[in-house]
Formats: structure tokens, C-alpha cells, sequence
């Protein structure tokens, strides 16, 4: 008989360079996360946006027949145009879905942009999805686990979630994840670990995700 092949330990990746994003393409990888600094422009418009109050929630399907071909995104949060800074955060997220889709050679990419007032999952989970990205444009970043920290056989019970807050893994505004889920191929089981943040009392957050379609 042969012997079963045995996955080597599951990683995740941080660095301040976009390359890194590159990671999580290695079977061991199941987060990248690059630790970007956001431009000016596009982190005042998220906070001028936050301001306003107002509940957002947009969401899309993208179909990108052609990769060559620019994403256009112009009708994105066109309620908030007059905003300094909408032009540079809009392309920002163009910038994004370009470079997810290159990653990966997709064709569909499924957009949510939303702003949050409390935690969207708050209990330690893994995401039945190949790939997510996953970054917060103002606001709490989302939270991961190294591997080890919980048993993955108790996900979704709040009694074997870690209490020592320093085993707890925080991405900040601005920071780009890679999350692999339990539907990409060779990863069964190794999902990463992670949840949304309660953000503090008073304060919200402006979430962009994208998920890989085909």
C-alpha cells in the first residue's frame, strides 16, 4: 500500500510588499497578508464616508471575459462621489479586483462592499470558499488564528475560543488578506481560522471582500 501523502504544517504569510500576496499560492500557505499602508487619499475617503452615518451594503458579481481589459467599477458608491477622494478609492478597488483576478486566472468575482457596526461573524470560523480577500478600508481589521491556537473539531464554540488576546492575530486598516477556505483544492480542513471584530462602541468599519467564482 502507499502511504498516505501528509500535508506539511499550515502557514500564514505577512510582509509589507504586494509579492507576498504570491504566498498563498504554496499548498502550505492558507493566509497571505500584506501590510500595506494606504495612501491618504483613499483613507480619508473611507473615514469622510464612515462620517456620514449612513448604511451601505453593495454587492456584484464581475465578469471578466477578458483580463486584459480595464474593471470598471464606475458606478461604485456613486452616492458618494462628491467626497474628496472617491476617484483615487474607487480605482483603488479596481486596483484590487485586477490583481485578485490575476492571481488566479478568474473569470467571476463575487464583490461585497459594506459598512458594519458589529462583528458580521463573531465566533472563530473557517470560510467554505477557495479564496477570499479580505481588507478594511477604515476602521477594525479582522482577526485570525495561527495554527494550533483552537481545535478546528470545536469551531463555533465560544468555550474553546482563546481568551489570551495575545494568541489572537489582528490585521489593521488598510492590510490586504489572502484567506484560503475549505474549498480550495488541497486545503480540506485547512482553512484559516479567523472572524470579524466587534468594533468599539461608536465606531464602524468599511469592509471590502471579493471571492473567487471561476
Amino acid at each position: 500500500m502507499l502511504a498516505p501523502i501528509m500535508r506539511q504544517p499550515l502557514q500564514q504569510v505577512a510582509g509589507g510588499q504586494i509579492e507576498v500576496l504570491g504566498e498563498v499560492l504554496r499548498d502550505e500557505v492558507n493566509l497571505a497578508l500584506w501590510q500595506r499602508r494606504l495612501p491618504p487619499a483613499i483613507g480619508a475617503f473611507a473615514t469622510a464616508l464612515l462620517a456620514r452615518g449612513e448604511p451601505l451594503a453593495e454587492s456584484r458579481v464581475l465578469e471578466l471575459a477578458h483580463s486584459e481589459s480595464p474593471v470598471d467599477l464606475g458606478d461604485l458608491l456613486q452616492g458618494y462621489g462628491a467626497l474628496p477622494g472617491h476617484a483615487a478609492f474607487i480605482a483603488d478597488v479596481a486596483w484590487l479586483v485586477a490583481a485578485f483576478a490575476c492571481l488566479l486566472d478568474a473569470k467571476r468575482i463575487g464583490l461585497r462592499l459594506r459598512v458594519l457596526d458589529k462583528a458580521m461573524c463573531p465566533r472563530f470560523h473557517v470560510d467554505h470558499v477557495p479564496l477570499r480577500l479580505i481588507t478594511s478600508y477604515a476602521g477594525v481589521g479582522s482577526q485570525w488564528l495561527r495554527e494550533g491556537v483552537m481545535a478546528r473539531r470545536r469551531l463555533g464554540d465560544p468555550a474553546a475560543e482563546p481568551v489570551d488576546e495575545a494568541r489572537i492575530e489582528r490585521a489593521a486598516a488598510g492590510h490586504v488578506l489572502l484567506a484560503k477556505g475549505e474549498k480550495w483544492i488541497g486545503n480540506e480542513g485547512g482553512g484559516l481560522i479567523h472572524r470579524s471584530p466587534q468594533p468599539p462602541a461608536g465606531e464602524r468599519r468599511l469592509l471590502l471582500t471579493l471571492d473567487w467564482l471561476g
